[in-house]
């Protein structure tokens, strides 16, 4: 396994596009592969009571965005993360994933994910703006959100509530400029309302990768470019 590092503002490893943030963390602790900050980031994220249509469609996603060369960035939580990061881990790409942790880094929470947590430590990476020791509290929840929102250059909701801490990603990505994607539902499922939500705020309908692809060509020369 390999040692959890801390990375001031100053070390040339910081993601600067952190630094977007009015209150970007001092620092932050990384453990896994550093290498994976190299790659563009791309978040997905949506609710942890997700239906199973949901759970295949992050996976699918994650999946696919690796392969075109993005690194798939999520919250390690239960659901639609917890697919998403086994969706790019299954890729087979070079650093796939990146977790955004609401709790020191000795502490994986939940704590059913600590395999997932394992093995995104060795083929990904870990983040947290959480000294060691630090355990789970509500608020940390938002708090990580607003990093899932920093380093993505664009984020995709799987499946939301209205109150779903997605929509504040969502919103997040939104003020930072970044771009907002959502996948509609059945106006009869549970989880569509906050996706349906979006889409009529100004999210990107998403059916399919090339929805994806064809929103972020801009950024395709910039794919491997450290700090964009």
């Amino acid at each position: 396994m390999p040692s959890i590092i801390t990375i001031k503002q100053s070390n040339p490893h910081y993601p600067r596009r952190l630094l977007d943030l009015a209150d970007a963390p001092k620092e932050i602790y990384a453990l896994g592969q550093l290498e994976t900050l190299n790659k563009m980031g791309f978040s997905i994220v949506g609710s942890r009571n997700a239906s199973q249509t949901g759970l295949k469609q992050s996976f699918r996603f994650a999946q696919e965005l690796c392969t075109h060369g993005f690194c798939i960035i999520s919250g390690l939580a239960t659901g639609i993360d917890t697919a998403a990061h086994y969706g790019a881990l299954s890729s087979g790409m070079a650093y796939p994933t990146l977790a955004i942790c609401g709790a020191g880094l000795d502490i994986c929470y939940p704590k059913h994910n600590q395999r997932l947590f394992n093995e995104i430590a060795q083929k990904g990476l870990l983040l947290s703006e959480y000294p060691l020791g630090t355990g789970v509290k509500p608020f940390h929840f938002p708090k990580r959100n607003r990093l899932i929102a920093a380093l993505s250059i664009g984020t995709l909701i799987v499946e939301a509530t209205i109150k779903s801490g997605s929509l504040i990603s969502a919103k997040q990505s939104a003020n930072l400029g970044r771009e907002v994607f959502a996948i509609p539902r059945s106006i009869e499922e549970i989880g569509g309302e906050g996706c349906h939500y979006l889409i009529k705020n100004g999210a990107k309908l998403t059916e399919n990768i090339a929805d994806i692809l064809d929103e972020l060509k801009p950024y395709q020369g910039l794919m491997t470019v450290k700090g964009v």
